[in-house]
Formats: C-alpha cells, sequence, structure tokens
C-alpha cells in the first residue's frame, strides 16, 4: 500500500503529534508500506525552525520506508493568533503543491489536524489522485481555542466552524481519540468516524529510578515531586498547581514542578511568585523525557472546563508508561478521567477547583504503598490497550477497507 501523509509535525521535533505520527508512519513502514511524509523540520519548541536544520522552502530525506519532504512552518509568535493561522496557511499551500507535483501515486492520503488548513490540503491532494481521504483529529478546533478564549470574535469563530464541517465532510473517515471526540464531530458532520486512540512507545517509556540525574540537576533529590510536564498553554489551568502549592506549605519537602513552556509560562511565573516550593523549569531534550516523567512522584493534568470533551493530552499514556500516578483535573466522564480510573492509576478530581485538587494530593501522599500500586496498575493498563503497533494495525486495517 501507498500511503501519503500530511502533518505539521514528525520526528525528530519534540511535538506529540509529531511523535504520534512518526510512531504510525514507522510501524507502517516495518509492515511493508511506502510512504511519502509531508511534513516540517523540527520547529515545536521554539516556535522557530530548530538551529542545524536549512531555512529552505523544502527539502527532501530519504527513509527506509519512503521519503520525507520537508516544508518550511513559517513559524510565528504562539501569542499572536493571525500570524499563526497565516503560518499555517502558508505551510498547508506549499504542502499542497508538493503533494500534487510529487510523482509519487498514494493509493490513501492521511492528514492530520490542527491546523485544519492541512485537512484541505489533504482532501485536495486526495482528489488530484482520485484516492480515500483520511483525516486525523488530535484536537477539535475550533472548540478547544473557543473554549480557552484564544478566539473571541464571532466572525473568525463563524469561518472556521465552516471550515471544520467542509473538512469533516470531505474526508472518507474521520479518525479521533475519544467517544466524546467522536460524538463532537458526528454532531457536526455526517463524516464517517473511527476511534483510534493514541498510544505509547513501552520500549521508550519504562520505569526508571525516582532518584536521578534530572533531580540532581534542579535541587529535587529528598523531595517529593508533584509535576505538571508539558506544554503550558491557555489549555491547561496550570495555575491550580500554584494555588496548591500555597495551600500545601505544611507538607514537608513538597515541591510542585511545571516542566515546560508555552504562551501561558508568563502567567505561571507571576502566579508562583513568593513560593518556595514552586519550580518552573524549562523544556528538557525529547530524549529525556522519560527520565524526567519518572523523576515525579506524582503527576498532575490539568484541562480547563469544557476542554477535556475536545482534547485527550498523549502525556497521559506516557505518564502511565513509567509507572506513577496520574491526578486527572478534568470534566467528569471524559476519556482522561475515565482512563485513569479505569486504570486504577490515580485520582479524577472537578476541573478548575483547587480544593478538591489539593485534597486529593493530600490523600494520595499519605501512603506510598497505594501510590506505588497506582503505578504499577497504570503501567500494566498500557501495556495491554495502547501501543504504537495496534495503531498502526488499525490504521493499515482501516485504509485497506477505504481502497477496497
Amino acid at each position: 500500500m501507498k500511503i501519503q501523509v500530511i502533518c505539521p509535525h514528525f520526528e525528530p521535533d519534540s511535538a506529540p503529534t509529531g511523535e504520534f505520527m512518526s510512531a504510525i508512519v514507522n510501524n507502517l513502514g516495518e509492515m511493508g508500506h511506502e510512504l511519502h511524509v509531508i511534513t516540517a523540520p523540527p520547529w515545536y519548541r521554539h516556535h522557530a525552525v530548530e538551529d542545524g536544520w536549512p531555512k529552505k522552502l523544502t527539502q527532501t530525506e530519504k527513509r527506509s520506508w519512503g521519503e520525507i519532504t520537508r516544508v518550511y512552518p513559517f513559524p510565528t509568535d504562539k501569542t499572536n493568533i493571525a500570524a499563526r493561522a497565516a503560518g499555517f496557511v502558508g505551510f498547508s499551500a506549499v504542502g499542497l503543491a508538493r503533494a500534487v507535483i510529487d510523482r509519487f501515486s498514494p493509493d490513501v492520503v492521511f492528514a492530520m489536524s490542527p491546523p485544519l488548513s492541512l485537512g484541505v490540503a489533504g482532501w485536495l491532494a486526495a482528489k488530484r489522485r482520485g484516492v480515500p481521504f483520511v483525516f486525523n483529529i488530535q484536537d477539535v478546533f475550533p472548540d478547544v481555542a473557543v473554549e480557552t478564549g484564544t478566539i473571541t470574535n464571532e466572525k473568525v469563530i463563524e469561518a472556521a466552524r465552516k471550515l471544520e464541517k467542509f473538512v469533516y465532510d470531505k474526508a472518507d473517515v474521520v479518525t479521533v481519540l475519544s467517544e466524546e471526540m467522536q460524538r463532537n464531530v458526528e454532531g457536526k458532520s455526517g463524516s464517517r468516524t473511527e476511534i483510534i486512540p493514541n498510544f505509547v512507545d513501552l520500549s521508550t517509556f519504562e520505569p526508571m529510578p525516582l532518584e536521578n540525574s534530572y533531580r540532581e540537576e534542579y535541587g529535587l533529590v529528598g523531595k517529593r515531586v508533584v509535576m505538571y510536564c508539558g506544554n503550558v498553554g491557555f489549555s491547561q489551568s496550570i495555575e491550580l498547581l500554584a494555588d496548591a502549592a500555597r495551600e500545601m506549605v505544611d507538607v514537608a519537602d513538597l515541591v510542585f514542578v511545571v516542566n515546560g513552556g508555552g504562551s501561558a509560562i508568563g502567567e505561571v511565573h507571576r502566579r508562583a511568585q513568593g513560593l518556595d516550593n514552586f519550580r518552573v523549569i524549562p523544556y528538557q531534550p525529547v530524549e529525556r523525557v522519560p527520565e524526567v516523567l519518572s523523576a515525579a512522584d506524582v503527576h498532575v493534568i490539568p484541562l480547563r472546563q469544557g476542554l477535556a470533551w475536545s482534547s485527550v493530552p498523549s502525556k497521559l499514556y506516557k505518564i502511565l508508561a513509567v509507572e506513577r500516578p496520574v491526578i486527572a483535573s478534568v470534566d467528569e466522564g471524559t476519556e482522561v478521567g475515565n482512563v485513569v480510573i479505569e486504570a486504577g492509576a490515580g485520582y479524577a478530581v472537578p476541573p478548575d477547583d483547587a480544593r478538591e485538587l489539593v485534597d486529593a494530593l493530600r490523600k494520595m501522599l499519605s501512603s506510598q504503598v497505594d501510590m506505588a500500586a497506582m503505578g504499577l496498575a497504570g503501567r500494566s493498563w498500557v501495556q495491554e490497550w495502547t501501543t504504537p503497533r495496534r495503531a498502526a494495525e488499525a490504521y493499515e486495517k482501516l485504509f485497506a477497507s477505504l481502497i477496497d
């Protein structure tokens, strides 16, 4: 089978969506399929093309399973929404042009959102070849942007919703991560949907010692660490950790750590002023993430109210894989909380509620035995349910059904 992939990030980029697509592509390649990936050079961490990568409009690399064409991503400041939209449109247009003129003749085109503009590129590339188009949704846009207040202009929201419905309607299948996202998409379009959850590479994300070089480097040895690790954006209620830190100054040797960066990191610094039990640590190299996650006693996944219906953070599966317990501050009945409860890997509490978070933390930290059991249960759950090969096999089956 020949598969054309259009996505915003791909290895060695550190973006979670890039990790997802890289694993799918590499597994499909190992399964004997030929692929052409149209993506960007690494740019996620600093919203600028990383050092060592040419600032060319396009560049091509050969892989054992096919080739990668990297298109300049037109990076901008994350807080400048208009510039970001223009950058995504430019990236999508160049990616589409490359897909259309390519001598590679695919049996199916597979594109990813966000951004929605890649859905248009994927549909036109598939139409040009007369082949099926599969559209993967990692975050439901514009819902996430509207819920966080990132987009408030009614005309912009209306235009985004029209584009969203247009792309869903043009896709032969829309793949989503959860039942909540499936209901969301099906409420807007008559397109066929399939649930194919994200996953974790268990060979990369293995349990590591709690006391490790990351703790040594950042003065955390001997501390009990409550961590948020990942993008610090408007979707996450990171200020809850600062509020919890204020409430828990009585707990000896307890430190709250935010490891990451993003558009809302300035607000995190502001809320944490004067707190001796709160640290902000910058993004670490992608190869160090398993060590970083293992350095926490407890992880917190805080999504603002309404966001858990349209987003499933992939970091959840990585945390479970390294055998650390989780407190999910999310809407009741949504995927993240459901997984944590089903796996027996921690607690789910209401979103945006510092008191509930503090109560859950005090309860969890009161028993090292229970925390260890939650960690083991989480690892066991991901071993059974979420691996890259299972996801790749699901996509292989889906693509084959559309081609036959």
